[in-house]
């Protein structure tokens, strides 16, 4: 099922005020590594909000995400004294892990990998054009 226009707007709302809270208290940079917010799904009757954290250079990502979740109801406190006049009720708030930055590096692994065990095919001398 798409997304409706109302459910995009709240999702960047959120995702736009999260970012900037996630600065203020201090969750976006730790132990040398980043966290971000990949993304931010709202369900159609805007009353839950499924926001996908991406961990970068995060040793431990699941003492991170706890770390995310002891803090959820001061990011929610926070969020709803921002957001509180715009939207009729404020959304509960759920974090989830994005793999998509593990999958990428594992991909790009795999390929370098490949590239490395294939031998490069022979070219013909320019001029020739073999056909």
């Amino acid at each position: 099922m798409e997304e409706s226009k109302r459910q995009k707007q709240v999702a960047a709302l959120l995702n736009e005020e999260l970012s900037d809270i996630f600065r203020r208290v201090g969750l976006n940079v730790i132990q040398n590594g980043m966290i971000s917010i990949a993304q931010v799904k709202v369900t159609p009757d805007l009353l839950e909000a499924r926001i996908y954290l991406s961990f970068y250079n995060i040793a431990d990502k699941a003492d991170m995400m706890k770390r995310v979740q002891d803090k959820a109801w001061e990011i929610k406190r926070e969020l709803s004294a921002r957001v509180g006049k715009q939207l009729r009720r404020m959304p509960e708030l759920q974090f989830f892990m994005d793999d998509t930055l593990d999958y990428v590096f594992k991909m790009e692994a795999l390929f370098d990998q490949l590239n490395k065990d294939e031998p490069a095919a022979p070219r013909p001398p320019a001029g020739e054009d073999g056909g």
